[in-house]
């Protein structure tokens, strides 16, 4: 995967994670142009980290946003 995504979590700020052929880098903040930015509540995203909240069902919901590339997204299913 080589890729970059934007998460912004209402809340708790914002980090990039960068994805480049196995190794992923993280960095506070928005740096450049991201492939995707996903935005979700700090409470929503826990939820989804958790287990607890199917991350399509909180996109069909609204509680997760996602703009950009949406095939990049849906790698990330794959990762979690």
């Amino acid at each position: 995967m080589n890729n970059t995504y934007l998460f912004d979590i209402d809340g708790a700020g914002q980090w990039t994670i960068t994805l480049d052929d196995g190794k992923v880098s993280v960095a506070e903040g928005a740096s450049g142009d991201a492939d995707c930015t996903i935005t979700a509540s700090e409470e929503n995203f826990e939820r989804i980290v958790d287990g607890e909240l199917n991350p399509t069902s909180a996109y069909m919901t609204g509680k997760l946003k996602v703009k950009g590339d949406m095939g990049a997204a849906m790698k990330l299913q794959k990762l979690f």
